[in-house]
């Protein structure tokens, strides 16, 4: 294959280590693959990660433009260098690619630099001509995101720099390329319960105030909660707990304090705010405090023109017809959503995260492919 092939600009990419917050080496690789094509690029560090977050560090970021002519339009790509941590296991080393069958092997290989080295093969086979095209590249994906897309969306608008359509390279595919991209996702809170009591033996309770029990009391009155029963194109709210803490050794003891944490994925029948309100009635009434945390809002980009053209490149590429999903997690898209219409499609998502995660040859360059249609008949 050729050095401007999918499959070896993805080997470069993943030959840098880039646990996020990335920066450095992998920053380094883009800029080269992008230069030669007539790209201005901007790298900046946006600010440290607190150390106490088990995260800290710099953050790096990424704003490529190649300008078309006056008045053409403005097709973005946005995505992320940096990769969840390797963990211990893998059977070869997950920062050395490595093509095992018709599998290429490597951290981020699909989440998400195997998305990113297609996009950048595919513009070896764009002509100049066409309009405006940008690229987004975030090192603070995978963690916190304060200092990523937000701030790479900052220098956008000091620019006055708008696109007209983004495409974000997240891996929405299940079973095959193809067969799902996301029109929305849902939005994300998590929420800090704090019970305060009176320290005391258990053999005279009447002397403390137990905080298990009213914690116990918030948590089975938020448990009763039913948000909505979903709409056209979410699947219902639903509220989950994920830590309950009292840290308490003795077991003749009423502890001082109690605490619990739970996090909301939710559609756009609700904001941030407005569950963060109806959790802290819960919670004050019976004695607590609350500290909520709004990791994004829900967002929804009706199906038109960006699906359309992504949906018509899939099936004449693949024979794929998609799904049009809001499922999953976060992503960037929630930010860039604010001031362009965005839609995300990527690779097979079976292994991000994971163990040996790995991507289908075929895969990448097939999306290649895709994404070469998208910007052509997007811009053209």
């Amino acid at each position: 294959m050729s050095d401007n092939s999918a499959l070896e600009l993805a080997k470069r990419l993943i030959a840098c280590s880039s646990i996020t917050p990335a920066t450095g080496p992998v920053f380094d690789e883009m800029e080269a693959m992008l230069e030669p094509l007539g790209f201005e690029v901007s790298r900046f560090i946006a600010g440290d990660r607190p150390e106490d977050d088990g995260l800290g560090g710099a953050v790096e970021n990424l704003f490529a433009i190649r300008k078309g002519v006056e008045g053409s339009r403005h097709f973005a790509f946005a995505g992320h260098l940096d990769v969840v941590p390797p963990g211990e296991g893998w059977s070869s080393d997950p920062f050395v690619p490595e093509v095992k069958g018709e599998l290429l092997h490597g951290r981020g290989a699909v989440d998400m630099k195997g998305s990113i080295a297609s996009f950048v093969s595919a513009l070896h086979d764009l002509p100049r001509n066409l309009g405006t095209i940008s690229l987004i590249i975030t090192g603070d994906e995978e963690g916190p995101a304060r200092f990523g897309t937000v701030a790479l969306m900052d220098l956008m608008a000091k620019r006055g720099i708008t696109p007209d359509l983004c495409l974000v390279g997240e891996p929405t595919s299940v079973n095959r390329l193809g067969d799902m991209m996301k029109i929305g996702r849902r939005g994300s809170v998590n929420m800090w319960i704090t019970v305060k009591g009176t320290q005391g033996h258990v053999a005279y309770p009447h002397l403390a105030d137990n905080p298990i029990t009213k914690l116990g009391k918030i948590l089975s009155e938020i448990d009763a909660v039913r948000l909505d029963e979903g709409t056209d194109w979410f699947q219902p709210s639903n509220i989950e707990f994920t830590d309950l803490h009292v840290g308490n050794p003795a077991h003749n003891v009423i502890p001082a304090k109690a605490e619990g944490r739970l996090s909301i994925r939710f559609n756009d029948q609700h904001s941030g705010d407005s569950l963060s309100t109806l959790i802290h009635e819960i919670v004050e009434r019976n004695g607590g405090e609350l500290n909520p945390i709004i990791s994004g809002e829900p967002f929804l980009t009706p199906p038109g023109e960006l699906s359309g053209l992504i949906a018509e490149a899939i099936t004449e590429v693949t024979g794929v017809e998609p799904e049009l999903s809001t499922t999953g997690g976060t992503s960037d898209a929630r930010f860039l959503s604010k001031i362009v219409p965005v839609v995300e499609f990527g690779l097979c998502n079976a292994t991000m995260h994971k163990l040996d995660e790995a991507v289908a040859v075929e895969d990448l360059e097939q999306l290649s492919k895709i994404y070469t249609l998208v910007v052509e008949r997007a811009l053209g």
